[in-house]
């Protein structure tokens, strides 16, 4: 029991602290990449922004007006967007607009089947892949290109930002310092080596490393972004192309989207085995175990572990008496934050044990709901909290 519980917990304090506390000294102690110039208009690449969307009517003007309103050339960028299956007004109100080009056919097969279908038309030397209900600021698609000034980069990821609210329930509270934390850990990932898997919401690609992905890929982004880096290209990590966008409306439409997020994780673990052949890959191996496989995999596993055996061990010594009663503090915090999930609150702090302990629960029931064969690939989108224009 000893054993496994300080196996245990050292994952645990691993992936949660001690990756974090590591990739910053390796990324300090890597010589810096010179910046690369800014470019000319002259210079600029042609680009498509491409934007996947099902039945996104509420947003889907906003989500127009944003792209057209971007810092590009206007002769330069071109704007598609593929709605497969979509049953609302979304199709008429792209044609509302002439800029935009529109794909659509009426089945609906699931968002990569739908890129996957498009991508041969597109002709541009980069697509940027963006979601519908998220906006991109201003300058954020000129800070993508930038980096592809470098051959060695085949892939850009922008930074996702949750709209933070004065008050806000345990799904706003949760994300959003999920998000900032784990878009620290990004930066420092790209700066030592690579980025370790993009956010779909904004990541831009060289068109020509496209390749189809299964059309039940669950995490398309990530596995796309993955699969470059497996290759030797770098994925490269831009914070000032910001993909904003609120929280999900409850925890319980938050919930939909971690389960899904957590099926394709271990998908993703099952389909990218190769990539734990640290011989082979090396610094990326270590990042993609570190920084996602164990999240997906062993880190839930360890939580239980330590949390029921640290009771066994309590009386042994001071050192589990004292780890035992951390964890029940921390867990009876879950368990009031629980009692005010959907409640707004400006002590936001109050939401952070209930949600991590969710987002694990969600990924226990993101392993059943993909061994059972449950996860669709047209799943059923999380409703998000009103959207600010930004």
């Amino acid at each position: 029991m000893k054993l496994i519980f300080w196996i245990s917990a050292f994952i645990i304090f691993y992936h949660f602290i001690g990756y974090g506390l590591l990739i910053t000294i390796l990324s300090k102690l890597k010589r810096r990449r010179e910046p690369l110039p800014l470019l000319s208009d002259d210079d600029l690449p042609e680009l498509t922004l491409l934007v996947a969307a099902y039945n996104e009517e509420q947003v889907i003007e906003a989500k127009i007006k944003n792209s057209l309103a971007l810092n590009y050339p206007q002769e330069k960028l071109k704007i598609c967007f593929v709605t497969d299956g979509s049953t609302d007004r979304t199709n008429q109100m792209v044609e509302s607009f002439p800029e935009v080009s529109l794909f659509h056919q009426p089945q609906r097969q699931g968002k990569i089947a739908a890129v996957n279908r498009v991508m041969p038309k597109i002709k541009t030397p980069i697509t940027i892949f963006s979601d519908a209900n998220v906006m991109i600021n201003k300058d954020g698609i000129r800070s993508l290109v930038n980096h592809f000034q470098s051959n060695l980069v085949g892939a850009v990821s922008g930074e996702k930002r949750i709209v933070s609210l004065d008050e806000d329930n345990a799904s706003g509270s949760g994300e959003g310092f999920y998000w900032r934390y784990e878009s620290y850990l990004k930066q420092k990932d790209a700066d030592w080596n690579t980025l370790v898997g993009s956010a779909g919401e904004l990541f831009a690609m060289r068109t020509h490393l496209y390749e189809p992905i299964k059309q039940n890929t669950l995490i398309e982004d990530f596995i796309m972004t993955m699969q470059l880096a497996a290759e030797g290209y770098r994925v490269a990590y831009e914070p000032e192309a910001q993909a904003v966008e609120t929280a999900s409306e409850s925890i319980t439409e938050e919930k939909k989207r971690k389960v899904r997020i957590s099926a394709g994780g271990i998908q993703a673990v099952i389909r990218l085995i190769p990539l734990l052949n640290v011989f082979r890959f090396g610094k990326l191996t270590f990042q993609y175990v570190s920084h996602r496989a164990l999240r997906w995999t062993l880190v839930p596993l360890c939580l239980l572990a330590t949390l029921s055996i640290s009771p066994l061990l309590a009386s042994e010594s001071l050192i589990y008496d004292v780890l035992f009663r951390v964890q029940a503090v921390f867990y009876l915090l879950a368990l009031g934050g629980y009692a005010i999930r959907d409640a707004r609150t400006n002590n936001k702090y109050l939401h952070i044990p209930y949600y991590f302990a969710f987002m694990h629960w969600c990924v226990v029931l993101g392993w059943v709901k993909y061994l059972k064969g449950e996860q669709s690939v047209a799943w059923d989108k999380a409703r998000r909290a009103e959207l600010v224009n930004t």
